[in-house]
């Protein structure tokens, strides 16, 4: 037998067969259902025989009330039912990177949060114990701001110790908060204190005081004084994973000279006699580090010339860069060019006067300047820029790096006495607008231009920031990139080019700047000197100030005397110390996050199966996490603290845009799940209808989300909740076990081929959930309950249902396959719609009150693994396409009301294989056709008053022709089929039922 193939393509007849025959819960089936109305009272009606379907099971209802009784049953229940009862060696491990704890959620976290309730839910279904701790990100600024806006009060005025108290208040409140709002999105977890796992806790803040140490240990983590990213509006250092970049950020590009006061003697050589000296031209975005300059940068191996311009003025640039300077109006009109030209080399020597300083500053030799931009020259502020500071360091210069910029951005009175006017403006405002008007005073400006380019800004409160010279605490991540990258290996990524960007963000970075000028986070508890400054963090004293802070707490490093924190081996020195009040960066404080699931000693090996979070973290968390568990591996074979990482896109609206409040354009979660204002456009949608949008989009993507979406899930899930109400409705618990087990050799070609077709839906779903591909889930759902069943299978087994005796063999295996459908689809469907498979079961079992998910995985067995009814179950239904299109013609002409009226004759040329089908399943095909009766073979009598054209089709070497013609004999009045030996209308009721409602009525009576 061939192998399966993971999806049949269904035929054209299923495509189009809902248009033409779709079935709803009762909608159609008016010729029974009819029998419950005026004929209902008479002495003559059949309605009280009919097996017409009854449940309480709501077809729609006000979604969020109707899922509030499975609410707690199918999460918090069921995370500690699978915990206590499943095997601790089949665990597995989700690890919640934690959302910030402030303000209510957005549909990001919905998406995030329910993509990985769905991975934990199949992971229950298929007998595993799930950990999964949810977490929050409780320091860092944003709630530390917050706090100083309800204490009113400054940073500089406000006691650390009241700062740090109303931000875990707000932190707490915050978390409450969002908790809620999570549990209403029926995520599975236990979300009691115990259950969850915060940052601000105090087991967890030792934990990561101790991957500090043993960071320290391995001798990365070092203090300098260098540049690194400072955010004025967040009076903070950031480092690179804290930064967003901004495109069109408008800046003051200036033209500047720097008068040379003594030239090298290679220049002064080049020089025309009696010229004047020229002036070094740099171009900047910056002018407000002009104040801050200490050299002026060249590369060595560029050649450069000597420009001068009409008024006299002469300039060195890179002599590649003079056309494009003069093209530019730079040189103002006919400058003449000095034949001659210089290396950046011959330039060493040379110097210059500074327009905000009295001492003579070096031109200094740096491979970074190029002439591709600018003029090649590059004025250079050690305490503004990495590149200036390494080219600084390089040439062993002398002396202290020129930072009159203070925490706020703003300049000190170290810019000089000359230049008061400049103390205290913003070196982002008016600072910059001063500095430019100085060098316009001097005659130094030669020209200035405002562009647009990218820019870094602080991730969180969208100010620009700047390079700025301070001492903060780094680690090297030059020591361990490569141990990272060689973990990264043996990770799985989806989608794997999630991989490159997250490697490639790991070459790019050397250092890591982990210390924060804040108050409300973990400390770096180091000590300093008093008189030199000078630090104090080993792992002995971190070791000893960690074992005070176990006992005390972490705020007892602001409460307590810094006699406390000195470690016995430094107190007989007689040195004076002081506390650092340095914070660690948030990132640090997530990326230890690791180490809890470490100490929970789960298991050997990887900490975690899957993380799971928005693509945003591969420059975020995912960094964090790797790089603080390879800092803290001791062992030759480095190891990523995850098996597999998963990463989504963001949620944006239908228009691709970025949701936020001043476009009007967001859609909250909890507004779909309970409705807005306006229920008509805002409908209450319920859980299931946003965990049905998240499983339908392509997460990897950013995703749109619109009312027009929800609407269309919601109509996805109504379609699946119909079919499940249409089982029920049929299959009453009461009957389910009297029913006998399906013997497939016995069954016949319709419920073969249903089966079939469950279990291609089960193994897809299968491989798609293995594979975190959930879309491909609900897309295979939703076409096995729309082609197979709703248009196809229901349609065709109504009459079966209904009008057969109750314990006739047709009815009872139509009952065994419906059963063996629902259990099926619950299964699949229960990951991603909980709510809705827990009310299934609940219905299906009305006496039992445990989870959907206890019993485990519905697997269709192999022996339903049957290509030929599929093979078969297509010719049949090339023919049936045949049919129903002759049936809706003859209707068109008003030559009938419905397809009972109708019987078909098939004439078969050839005995091959499709005659052998149609000869074997003849006693099935009127009620696959939907009509009274089919011949096959045989005379067609031509005597009747219409019929169809006839119609062939070619499959293989058979030639198949279709007839339709009216049915003899008369209408059942029980089931409405026309057959040869219903009686006249004349006769009785019970004479003029068919033989089969004849004998059903009768044992009914009996």
């Amino acid at each position: 037998m061939k192998a399966l193939p993971s999806h049949f393509p269904l035929p054209a007849t299923l495509r189009i067969a809902h248009a033409r025959c779709g079935v709803n819960f009762y909608g159609n089936i008016r010729r029974y259902s009819r029998l419950n109305g005026t004929q209902a009272s008479s002495k003559n009606s059949f309605a009280n025989t009919l097996l017409l379907p009854k449940t309480n099971f709501p077809l729609w209802a006000d979604p969020a009330q109707r899922e509030l009784p499975y609410r707690q049953r199918t999460t918090q229940e069921l995370y500690e039912w699978q915990w206590e009862n499943r095997n601790p060696a089949q665990t597995f491990v989700l690890h919640d990177g934690p959302p910030y704890a402030n303000g209510s959620l957005h549909c990001g976290h919905a998406l995030n949060k329910i993509l990985k309730d769905i991975i934990n839910r199949f992971h229950v279904l298929h007998g595993h114990r799930v950990h999964y701790m949810p977490g929050w990100d409780c320091h860092g600024l944003p709630i530390e701001n917050k706090a100083l806006q309800e204490l009113q009060g400054d940073a500089r005025t406000v006691p650390a110790t009241t700062i740090r108290s109303a931000a875990r208040e707000v932190a707490q409140r915050e978390m409450k908060k969002q908790r809620d709002e999570f549990q209403e999105f029926g995520i599975m977890a236990d979300w009691s204190p115990d259950g969850c796992y915060r940052t601000l806790d105090h087991s967890y803040e030792i934990r990561q005081l101790k991957v500090l140490q043993q960071m320290v240990e391995q001798g990365l983590i070092t203090r300098h004084h260098r540049p690194v990213y400072w955010s004025p509006s967040s009076i903070s250092a950031l480092a690179e994973a804290e930064l967003t970049y901004v495109d069109d950020h408008r800046s003051q590009a200036v033209h500047v000279a720097f008068p040379i006061q003594s030239c090298s003697p290679a220049l002064q050589k080049m020089l025309p006699a009696h010229s004047s000296i020229p002036s070094l031209m740099i171009w900047t975005t910056t002018p407000w580090t002009i104040p801050s300059n200490m050299a002026i940068a060249v590369n060595p191996e560029i050649d450069y010339s000597v420009v001068t311009c009409q008024d006299g003025k002469s300039f060195v640039v890179a002599a590649s860069r003079a056309e494009d300077l003069m093209n530019a109006g730079v040189f103002g009109e006919s400058p003449v060019f000095i034949p001659q030209t210089i290396t950046g080399a011959g330039l060493l020597g040379t110097s210059y006067k500074s327009p905000f300083g009295s001492d003579p500053y070096p031109v200094l030799p740096a491979k970074h300047v190029t002439a591709d931009s600018g003029t090649g020259l590059v004025h250079t502020a050690p305490a503004h820029g990495p590149e200036d500071y390494a080219a600084w360091k390089s040439t062993k210069q002398k002396g202290e790096i020129l930072c009159p910029v203070d925490n706020e951005g703003k300049f000190t009175d170290d810019v000089g006495s000359e230049w008061t006017r400049l103390i205290g403006k913003e070196v982002l405002g008016d600072g910059n607008i001063e500095v430019i008007r100085i060098l316009k005073e001097q005659g130094l400006l030669v020209k200035k231009e405002t562009i647009r380019h990218r820019y870094p800004y602080d991730w969180k409160t969208k100010k620009p920031v700047i390079f700025r010279a301070t001492s903060q605490w780094f680690t090297n991540l030059d020591k361990i990139k490569t141990k990272a990258l060689e973990a990264l290996k043996d990770v799985k990524f989806y989608p794997e080019a999630a991989r490159g960007r997250l490697e490639a963000f790991i070459r790019e970075r050397s250092e890591w700047c982990i210390s924060r000028q804040r108050t409300w986070g973990v400390p770096i508890p180091a000590l300093h000197d008093s008189v030199t400054d000078e630090t104090l963090l080993t792992p002995e004293s971190l070791e000893h100030i960690i074992g005070v802070l176990s006992e005390k707490g972490v705020n007892h490093w602001w409460d307590g005397p810094v006699e406390e924190f000195i470690p016995p081996s430094e107190r007989a020195n007689g040195r004076s110390w002081r506390k650092g009040t340095d914070t660690i960066d948030v990132w640090f404080d997530s990326g230890s996050s690791w180490s809890l699931i470490r100490d929970l000693g789960l298991r050997d090996g990887v900490y975690a199966d899957v993380c799971l979070e928005g693509s945003d973290q591969h420059r975020g968390w995912f960094q964090s996490l790797l790089l603080t568990a390879v800092s803290c591996t001791k062992n030759d074979k480095p190891r990523a603290p995850y098996g597999t990482l998963i990463t989504h896109g963001f949620v944006l609206d239908a228009k691709g845009k970025k949701m936020s409040k001043s476009l009007g354009n967001v859609i909250s979660p909890t507004t779909i799940i309970h409705g807005g204002k306006d229920k008509k456009k805002e409908p209450a949608y319920g859980a299931d209808v946003l965990r049905l949008w998240a499983a339908t989009v392509e997460y990897g993507k950013d995703v749109s989300l619109s009312q027009a979406v929800l609407a269309q899930a919601a109509e996805t899930l109504r379609k699946v909740r119909n079919s499940a109400r249409f089982i029920l409705g049929n299959t009453g618990s009461s009957e389910m076990n009297d029913l006998p087990a399906l013997e497939h050799q016995k069954l016949g070609l319709l419920e073969r081929y249903v089966l079939c077709q469950l279990y291609v839906l089960e193994k897809g779903a299968l491989e798609a959930y293995s594979t975190y591909n959930f879309q491909k889930v609900v897309h295979s759902v939703s076409t096995f309950t729309n082609n197979v069943l709703s248009s196809f299978y229901f349609d065709i087994m109504k009459d079966t249902l209904y009008a057969e005796s109750p314990n006739g063999t047709n009815r009872q295996v139509a009952m065994c396959v419906l059963l063996e459908i629902l259990h099926v689809l619950s299964s699949v469907v229960a990951p991603i719609l909980p709510h809705l498979a827990e009310e299934i079961h609940a219905h299906l079992y009305q006496s039992d009150r445990e989870s959907v998910f206890r019993p485990g995985w519905r697997f269709v067995p192999d022996i339903y693994h049957d290509v030929q009814a599929i093979h078969d179950m297509q010719r049949v239904l090339s023919v049936r396409e045949i049919v129903l299109d002759s049936l809706e013609r003859i209707r068109q002409k008003k030559l009938l009301r419905s397809a009972l009226e109708a019987r078909v004759d098939i004439t078969i040329k050839g005995d091959g294989l499709i005659s052998g089908i149609f000869q074997r399943e003849k006693g099935d095909l009127a009620s696959l056709f939907v009509v009274s009766d089919v011949t096959v073979g045989g005379t067609v009598d031509s005597e009747h008053p219409w019929s169809s054209s006839d119609r062939e089709i070619i499959i293989g070497t058979e030639c198949i022709n279709v007839r339709v013609r009216p049915s003899n004999g008369s209408k059942c009045p029980r089931c409405w089929k026309w057959t040869a030996n219903a009686a006249q209308l004349t006769h009785s009721d019970m004479e003029r039922l068919c033989g089969r409602c004849q004998d059903v009525v009768q044992s009914i009576s009996q």
